[in-house]
């Protein structure tokens, strides 16, 4: 950057800025949305494309410095629309953008496909007065298309890297590009997509803040799905301020999709439930057995100390085990679901884009395998051999386990048992149930290895519960504030 002084507050300010830190510069004359764009423009050409090559950037938006210019000019003349305006934000690549980007999930098969409309979310976010300044790589087809496919692999942008251990570390999927661009200060929030951790895996790998919404809070409309009964867009941050501004843009009824309207929570105020007294009185349920074995000696300590500072902030603390947790779990649902939903978004996109079923998706990737399937696509074959019609006994069978042993005999069950406020868990570990129940989930640093390998907490509660977890969470940051950005 040759700019003296651009170059200055990227070296000494930019870095970790929040956004309300961006905001208080931005109204104070101090700096313009356009030179945040070229700031952060500056850092990915230096560390995403040269440097370490994070490579979570899979491509810019042709019109940000023109979008960033006309916010300028709007906030001089009639002030911010809401805490975004004139703020970056990046998006996964499989949530649609009525504009000049891809919409592609990652994959060749549609690295041609522009949508024909934003989704509910670009559009709250541009309601809201943010900037898109581009499209995040992912682990493509949000890693439901092979069983061997690495974290942040996808055939059109290549692998993403973990910004706190470059090749060495995992990234975490399948929102990967979009943790990795925050945790490394490329942008100053993201979108990503869940339908069982992939939210909550990156950021708790690249050390931010990521919310797995309640399914219904935030509109499903123009996201290529994976499954209706799981999928979920949500905010990856460096803070959870941050994160409780963006939910305050995206949390809009959408009567597009009817599971919006199931939200109790309409026209709250997230950010009021920001408390640093949060986690006294609470009551946490520790759910250790099973998914403290994937941890190592040090990761179980790094958890244990979390969970010792709950107690310490005045938060009352147990070991619970959740009743189903050694259900005969699967994918069923996701199989069915995801033939049936991908079928739809297929079939909805530009005449232009000739792949318009899931078997058009596989023939392709068949006749370009070279570059299509480094990993194969396993799972794409497996869903494919289903009907999709979703009338199969199967189908229907697996959707009613899963909503009764995750919800009523699961986490609703525990929580009610124990008169518990939310369940915790290391990292993503116990992602998979609230996943199936379509139950929030919220993921803060919580440290580090010795090998500099990010460690998050992750609280998990009932239906729209995202009240009490921001409470938690925030209470937890602000005593904590074990993040820290990566050595670029």
């Amino acid at each position: 950057m040759v700019n003296p002084r651009l170059k200055r507050m990227t070296e000494e300010w930019l870095i970790e800025a929040s956004i309300s830190d961006i905001q208080e510069k931005l109204s104070a004359g101090e700096v313009t949305s356009y030179e945040l764009v070229l700031m952060y423009l500056d850092r990915i050409a230096k560390y995403d494309k040269d440097g370490p090559k994070i490579n979570s950037i899979l491509e810019i938006n042709p019109d940000c410095l023109a979008i960033a210019a006309k916010l300028d000019t709007e906030r001089n003349k009639k002030g911010m629309r809401s805490m975004l305006h004139g703020i970056p934000v990046i998006l996964k690549d499989n949530i649609d953008t009525g504009d000049k980007m891809h919409t592609s999930a990652g994959s060749l098969a549609l690295k041609d496909s522009y949508a024909l409309e934003d989704s509910f979310v670009a559009k709250c976010l541009r309601d809201a007065g943010a900037i898109i300044l581009g499209k995040a790589n992912m682990t493509e087809w949000a890693n439901f298309m092979s069983y061997d496919m690495p974290n942040g692999y996808s055939s059109r942008g290549g692998q993403v890297l973990n910004p706190y251990g470059p090749g060495k570390l995992d990234v975490g999927g399948s929102s990967s590009g979009t943790a990795a661009a925050v945790a490394a200060n490329f942008v100053t929030v993201g979108i990503g997509t869940e339908t069982s951790g992939s939210i909550l895996s990156p950021a708790s790998q690249n050390s931010c803040v990521g919310i797995k919404p309640t399914v219904g809070l935030i509109s499903r409309c123009g996201i290529i799905p994976i499954s209706h009964s799981q999928d979920t867009a949500g905010p990856i941050t460096k803070c959870v301020k941050d994160a409780a501004i963006i939910l305050n843009a995206l949390a809009i009824e959408d009567p597009n999709d009817p599971i919006t309207a199931t939200n109790f929570n309409k026209n709250v105020d997230y950010l009021e439930f920001l408390d640093v007294n949060g986690i006294k009185n609470m009551r946490f349920g520790i759910c250790r057995e099973r998914f403290f074995d994937y941890l190592n000696d040090e990761k179980k300590q790094i958890i244990n100390n979390a969970v010792a500072k709950l107690t310490k902030l005045g938060g009352n603390v147990l070991d619970v085990v959740i009743p189903t947790l050694k259900t005969n779990w699967n994918i069923d649902v996701l199989l069915h679901e995801f033939k049936n939903d991908l079928n739809y978004y297929l079939s909805k996109l530009s005449p232009s884009v000739k792949v318009k079923t899931l078997s058009d998706v596989i023939t392709y990737n068949e006749d370009h395998k070279e570059s299509a399937l480094k990993y194969g696509q396993a799972v794409l074959l497996e869903s494919e051999k289903i009907s999709g019609t979703l009338t199969d006994k199967a189908y229907i069978e697996a959707l009613e386990n899963d909503i009764y042993y995750s919800r009523e005999a699961g986490i609703d069950k525990i929580l009610t048992d124990e008169k518990l406020d939310c369940l915790v868990f290391p990292n993503n570990l116990g992602a998979s149930i609230p996943a199936k129940a379509g139950y929030p989930s919220i993921t803060v640093p919580a440290g580090y290895t010795s090998a500099g390998e990010p460690v998050g907490i992750t609280f998990t509660g009932k239906a729209f519960s995202e009240p009490t977890l921001l409470r938690i969470a925030y209470a937890f940051e602000q005593a904590t504030k074990y993040r820290r950005p990566p050595r670029m």
